[in-house]
């Protein structure tokens, strides 16, 4: 009983956490979610987090809304579910509601630029760092020249063909899923 507390207690901070401080949408939360969820409670693997964040970004919708919504079915069912998502939007929420009436004060304040300024940098880095452990892992997984063929692969697409997110993501989750099964062909044979 006190197990299951735990676990919806610690659901809760940490969905409220990221929806209290990810400031900039999505992409901004996910290395905060990333690190309660691998590192600070390890609910998941660096593997699976990786795994569910391409999953994510290929469903529609907001991508922070919908790994809180996984993290929690994970731990604790439908329950666990609801209880992340209500504790990781309602920050943004409530922040809206307070903050509509100010909405034209707060936009032309050199104060709340200034933090603006501020912060994007933060969120810059976080991103980075992000993209170079996922470029890591795809080195070590893929080798030196597929994953330099893949990473110029999805510049290609995305920045210079303008192909949806969504349509790269299946294309290399697929590439994946047949990448993967063919290894494990070649370690089951190489084994007998």
């Amino acid at each position: 009983m006190i197990s299951i507390h735990k676990d919806y207690v610690q659901l809760a901070i940490a969905m409220f956490r990221t929806g209290i401080v990810g400031y900039g949408g999505g992409p901004s939360v996910i290395p905060l979610i990333r690190h309660d969820a691998v590192t600070r409670y390890t609910w998941l693997s660096d593997d699976e987090f990786g795994e569910t964040l391409a999953i994510a970004n290929a469903l529609p919708g907001p991508i922070a809304t919908k790994m809180a919504a996984y993290l929690g079915y994970k731990l604790r069912g439908v329950r666990g579910a609801i209880l992340s998502v209500l504790a990781h939007i309602l920050p943004s929420c409530l922040a809206m509601i307070i903050l509509l009436s100010a909405v034209n004060y707060l936009s032309s304040s050199k104060v709340v630029a200034g933090m603006i300024a501020g912060v994007s940098p933060v969120i810059a880095v976080m991103l980075g760092i992000m993209a170079y452990e996922f470029a890591q892992k795809t080195y070590k997984g893929l080798g030196k020249y597929l994953s330099a063929v893949f990473i110029l692969l999805a510049l290609l697409l995305l920045q210079i063909i303008h192909i949806h997110l969504a349509l790269v993501i299946v294309l290399f989750l697929g590439y994946g899923a047949v990448h993967y099964r063919i290894i494990a062909k070649q370690q089951q044979g190489g084994s007998n």
